[in-house]
């Protein structure tokens, strides 16, 4: 007995609808992959998108080191464009690496990323190789971050690069 036409295609169906779907650690990724994304390109309005709505925490290597609250990129921001101003540092931009971890749970996930942030130290192309660690926290509209913490090596000169 051959298998009629409408059960092949409902199998098929099926099996690529199941192949496009996203894996839970592509769901957890994006909004990290955002909130870097629009870091780069200045936009922190973007940014905020794929952060908790009541806030989060940042953790990183610029003074104070740490911001809380509905308005901590807000602050981390202005903190980082001081400490930038004050360096002679500009050009910043972070790049994504493959997750190294990915915990995800029914509404919460850990997710430990390589990233190398590059910019300029007064006129120096800089190389600084880190992890970046995040918190999220699934809502109604998705996954969103509630938590993040830079884990960086001092920058060093980039290859080619003389200082």
């Amino acid at each position: 007995m051959k298998p009629s036409t409408l059960l092949v295609t409902v199998v098929l169906l099926g099996l690529s609808a199941a192949a496009g779907a996203a894996t839970p650690q592509a769901e957890v990724m994006a909004p990290i992959r955002l909130f870097i994304d629009s870091f780069n390109k200045g936009d922190l309005k973007a940014a905020a998108a794929a952060l908790a709505p009541a806030g989060m925490m940042a953790i990183d290597d610029v003074p104070p080191h740490i911001w809380a609250g509905p308005n901590a990129l807000d602050a981390w921001s202005k903190a980082l464009a001081a400490a930038d101003k004050a360096a002679g540092n500009t050009d910043g931009a972070v790049a994504l690496g493959k997750p190294v971890r990915v915990v995800v749970g029914a509404d919460r996930a850990y997710v430990v990323a390589a990233a190398v942030y590059t910019f300029k130290e007064k006129g120096v192309a800089m190389r600084e190789p880190a992890q970046l660690v995040c918190a999220l926290q699934k809502g109604s509209s998705g996954w969103l971050i509630s938590g993040w913490a830079w884990a960086g090596t001092k920058p060093k000169p980039a290859a080619g690069s003389s200082k």
